[in-house]
Parts: structure tokens; C-alpha cells; sequence
């Protein structure tokens, strides 16, 4: 594959990101990725992104550019097909500076429905695939530093070049199988997931909370808010704002004042003095009666409901043995679980999974 003469050189201006997006839009398929931190932030910080087409592969780099509007209508072109692998976080990285991507596709999605394993990296699927060993020198580069080095940028174009060949291949090998139209019922799916964060949804994010009693809940709901809000408008990781485990103590024991805050083990002491105030008038207002309920007790499995779980693991594991499959594609154990307890309405009941494994399910139970 021919490579561009100019790799080393990010483009850093509105006029040379115009021109490169002018380029790349009069082809059929564009390869991309991104390189991104957010370990001290609670957006992700986009430091990078490849674009690639045929023989055009270029960097370009956020932190410079003031804004990548330019790029928002390539990202939408709907005849324009955009191959990334293990789409998701870059996707949800992208959509604040360019919107939603249309017409994506998943190589990493596409493999597994090939049956290559569930989680395949990209490095993996271009030797199985291509036959090319991607060099590792760079992996633990700190993209957010500059100036970048020429071999940086070789290895960033990387992630880029072999995606247009990957999505040929597999796409061969989709349309043998007769799973094309699998495929596209994922990318449906991943194309309508909304990535924006409802900090009123934020308190499911624990599982803990799933059972416990309303008063507790609504409090969950009240802390996680709050949290969620403090961590978007300071942008900095909602850890950073409050621990997951000091969450849960507050939820949990409900303390009413500050010397029932000091008790609590994971709640540091930084954020005690800082934010205690706060969080006593979020209990308060939540009005989770005095003594709370009872915490649930840990649950026995229940053997009835064990057979019928262990009875549609066999059967999933069987199914997708014989479509070659990895089970996990066909279906997590999670969604076996809800299936045995009566739930009608999840995925394994609908789509290309009814047909391959859903049905069957049905009639072990």
C-alpha cells in the first residue's frame, strides 16, 4: 500500500484539515482512530486522530487546531463507510468535536461474528488476517506531549493503514457465513447508542444499590447526581469527586452528622472537610427514615433457578459451537441469567440472536 510522503508532519491548521477532509471525502471508506487520555479528567482529552484512505493517511492534531469543525460533514457523509476497531470509546470521544459518525464498521464486531475471540485487538486481527506484524515501540507513548516524532506518527498511521484491507476481508467473509445482515443489525445498534451521561441515571452505575430499599435508592439517586455534576462541571474524574466505596458507605450506613462521616472508611479526608457539609444536606434531604430499613441479606442461590441457568449455558455453549462462534457473541451469561428469571424483553429475544439461539433457549425453559 502506498503511504503518504508527508507522515511525519500533523496537520495543525483549519486550511490543511479543510483540504485533507476534501480529499478524503471522494473516496469510499475512511479508516480511523483515535488517541485520547482521561485519567486526570473526567471528559476525554482527544490528543490524536488518524485518518486514512487508500494511499492518503494523515494526523491531525486537536491539541493545536482550536476546533475540527471541518471534519463534521465527512463524519456524516452516510455514503461514506468509517472502519475503526473496537468503535466505541473512539466514537464517544469524537461526537463532542464532530458529531455522530454514520455508516460505521466495527472490525472488531465483524471479526467476532467471523469467529475470530470476542475482544480481538487490532494487532492480532492484522496478523491473522493480513499476514503483518504491527510494530509495538510506541505503545506506551504519552500522546498528549509534543512535538510528536516521526516514528510516533508512523506508529499512530498504523492503527489506520490496514483497516480499509481488514473491512474487505471480513466483509468476504461475513457475506460467506450469511451473517451480513448480524452485522448490520450491530452497527444499527452502535450507530443509535447515545454517549451523553444523565447524572439522574449516574447511581446505577453500582450495582450494590439494585436492591435496596426506596429511602436507600432515592439517596443513591441523590449522591450520584451530585456527583456526577461536580465531576462534569470541574472536569475531573468522578473518583476524584467522591469513591465509588465512599458512595456506597454513605448509602449504606447513612450518617447524619460529622462524626458519623469520620466513621466511614472510604470516605477521604480531604473530601470530609472539603464537601462533608454537603453531603450531610443531601442525606438530610432525602429523608431516608430514622432507623433506615434493614440492608438486604445476601441471597441464596436458588437451585431451581441455578438448573435453569446452568440448562441455557449448555444450550448457548452448544449453539455457538456450532456456528463457530464464542459464546459470550451469542450470549453473555448476564443475559441467561435474566432469561431464566422471566425477562421477554432483552436481546437474546431479538434480532439475528432469536434466530440463532433465542428460540432454542425458549424451549428449555
Amino acid at each position: 500500500m502506498e503511504r503518504q510522503s508527508n507522515l511525519s508532519t500533523p496537520i495543525t491548521d483549519a486550511a490543511a484539515l479543510s483540504a485533507a477532509a476534501a480529499t478524503l471525502e471522494t473516496g469510499k471508506t475512511l479508516g480511523l482512530d483515535t488517541e485520547f487520555m482521561r485519567e486526570r479528567t473526567y471528559y476525554a482529552q482527544l490528543c490524536l486522530l488518524q485518518l486514512g484512505a487508500e494511499s492518503v493517511f494523515v494526523c491531525v492534531d486537536p491539541l493545536a487546531l482550536k476546533s475540527l469543525e471541518p471534519l463534521r460533514p465527512l463524519m456524516a457523509a452516510p455514503g461514506l463507510c468509517k472502519i475503526l476497531h473496537a468503535a466505541r470509546q473512539d466514537l464517544e470521544v469524537l461526537e463532542p468535536s464532530v458529531g455522530l459518525l454514520h455508516n460505521v464498521f466495527d472490525t472488531q464486531v465483524a471479526a467476532a461474528l467471523a469467529g475470530f475471540p470476542a475482544q480481538i485487538g487490532y494487532g492480532d486481527l492484522v496478523r491473522e488476517i493480513l499476514g503483518v506484524d504491527l510494530h509495538k515501540s510506541q505503545t506506551r507513548t504519552d500522546w498528549s506531549r509534543r512535538p510528536l516524532s516521526a516514528a510516533q506518527i508512523d506508529y499512530a498511521l498504523d492503527d489506520v493503514r490496514h483497516l480499509p484491507p481488514l473491512r474487505e476481508q471480513l466483509g468476504e467473509r461475513l457475506e460467506r457465513l450469511g451473517r451480513s445482515a448480524w452485522f448490520d443489525e450491530e452497527m444499527a445498534q452502535l450507530g443509535g447508542e447515545n454517549f451523553a451521561i444523565d447524572p439522574e441515571q449516574a447511581w446505577l452505575r453500582i450495582k450494590a444499590f439494585a436492591d435496596l430499599d426506596p429511602d436507600r435508592q432515592r439517596l443513591a439517586q441523590m449522591l450520584g447526581a451530585w456527583r456526577e455534576r461536580r465531576a462534569m462541571s470541574s472536569d475531573r474524574p468522578r473518583g476524584w469527586i467522591l469513591p465509588d466505596g465512599a458512595l456506597r458507605d454513605l448509602v449504606f450506613q447513612v450518617p447524619r452528622d460529622r462524626a458519623a462521616l469520620a466513621r466511614l472508611r472510604e470516605l477521604p479526608d480531604g473530601i470530609r472537610e472539603n464537601s462533608g457539609a454537603q453531603l450531610l444536606e443531601l442525606i438530610s434531604a432525602a429523608a431516608v427514615p430514622e432507623p433506615p430499613a434493614a440492608l438486604p441479606e445476601r441471597r441464596r442461590p436458588d437451585p431451581e433457578q441455578l438448573d435453569k441457568v446452568t440448562r441455557l449455558v449448555d444450550i448457548a455453549r452448544r449453539m455457538a459451537a456450532s456456528l463457530s462462534l464464542a459464546t459470550e457473541i451469542l450470549a453473555t451469561r448476564r443475559e441467561l441469567e435474566q432469561l431464566a428469571r422471566g425477562q421477554r424483553d432483552g436481546p437474546l429475544l431479538r434480532g439475528w440472536r432469536r434466530e440463532a439461539v433465542g428460540a432454542e433457549l425458549l424451549k428449555a425453559l
